[in-house]
């Protein structure tokens, strides 16, 4: 069923929609001849009202088209190769539908596109290596489908700012990464390896590698991208967090998520430096030691979420985490801390002193 405040309401298939003005054909737009060739389809663009079947062959046939947008309802079905056709497309969406099958066939050929958002349907196979000859990408989305294999090398997408491929079940190691990236999300896949080749990505603002089988450090390099303001490399298997002394001053970095791997040694004393960073979860790692006295300092100024619960922490808190503390969102609990009840990040118990033995601290 069509709700009445749809767009095909407005359309009346009896005439041509090029050749009507006014509300008609909502989500239509024609092009402008400057001679006495006939007006043509440039862009279509279907509110979210539900429509539901397959996208026909014949969609190759508005070989006008700049802009596709039917993003947000039931489409079903494999995507038709037909699609090929339009390579004046320079905008692609085909999100929240059901499409199914793969897109080896058809999306290389459209050269002029610049954005391709096909997240959240059911797309599967391999994400095929000839994408990398759209050298007008600047925004590739294919999270949330079946997409499998290797990530293929995509250097030379050389104006790609966003790479969004969360939530399929893609693996391998890392691939060579375009130099412009702002945004890259890859989160809830099977990528192994390190991260280090992050270090060279100087326009890095968002990186969200997590639930993923990583390893190694999370390296000094990345930690230190002067433009990073959102980290969250949760839920993988990294064993070191690498924080040098010399740099966090300039950094941007807000949020550093890297709760659930398997971190060791002592919290790093010099993440004090970073005078921006406002959210930091190291919780549930194999983190010892005290917690630094420094760390007291920036309770409130400006951490405003510190969890550092479910590690081997020992000692004493630093006193500033009493009267402060009430305006923290945290926990310290399931450690091996002097850590008073009345104390709101202490609430919740600490480890039975069995698994403390070996680690405990003064």
């Amino acid at each position: 069923m069509i709700p009445p405040s749809s767009y095909l309401t407005t359309w009346d298939f009896s005439v041509d929609p090029c050749d009507n003005i006014g509300p008609k054909f909502l989500g239509i737009l024609c092009s402008s001849p400057s001679n006495n060739s006939k007006s043509r389809i440039t862009t279509l663009e279907l509110d979210g009202a539900g429509y539901d079947g397959f996208l026909p062959p014949r969609i190759g046939t508005l070989t006008e088209l700049t802009s596709l947008d039917l993003s947000r309802n039931r489409f079903r079905g494999p995507l038709p190769d037909a699609l090929k056709n339009l390579n004046k497309l320079t905008r692609l969406s085909l999100s929240g539908n059901f499409f199914t099958g793969g897109i080896w066939t058809w999306i290389y050929r459209l050269k002029k596109v610049e954005r391709i958002d096909l997240s959240e349907n059911c797309l599967s196979g391999r994400i095929p290596a000839r994408i990398s000859k759209l050298r007008r990408l600047t925004q590739l989305s294919l999270s949330k489908n079946e997409f499998s294999e290797r990530i293929p090398n995509i250097y030379a997408l050389q104006k790609l700012q966003i790479l969004d491929l969360d939530s399929n079940m893609l693996i391998g190691s890392l691939p060579k990464l375009p130099p412009r990236l702002r945004t890259l999300r890859l989160s809830h896949n099977k990528l192994t390896g390190h991260i280090t080749s992050l270090v060279n990505l100087d326009h890095l603002i968002c990186v969200d590698v997590s639930d993923n089988w990583f390893t190694g450090p999370i390296n000094r390099g990345v930690l230190a991208l002067p433009r990073l303001s959102h980290l969250n490399v949760s839920f993988n298997q990294f064993t070191k967090m690498e924080v040098n002394n010399y740099f966090g001053s300039g950094s941007r970095l807000r949020t550093l998520d890297a709760q659930r791997n398997h971190l060791r040694g002592h919290l790093p004393v010099k993440l004090v430096n970073f005078e921006r960073l406002e959210v930091i979860n190291l919780a549930h790692n194999q983190i010892t030691g005290q917690i630094p006295m420094a760390y007291g300092q920036r309770l409130g100024r400006p951490w405003r979420t510190l969890f550092l619960d479910y590690n081997f922490l020992s000692g004493r808190i630093p006193p500033e985490f009493g009267p402060v503390a009430v305006r923290i969102r945290g926990s310290l609990a399931n450690n091996c801390l002097s850590c008073p009840l009345r104390i709101p990040l202490c609430r919740g118990q600490q480890r039975h002193a069995s698994a403390c033995h070996g680690v405990t601290d003064g």
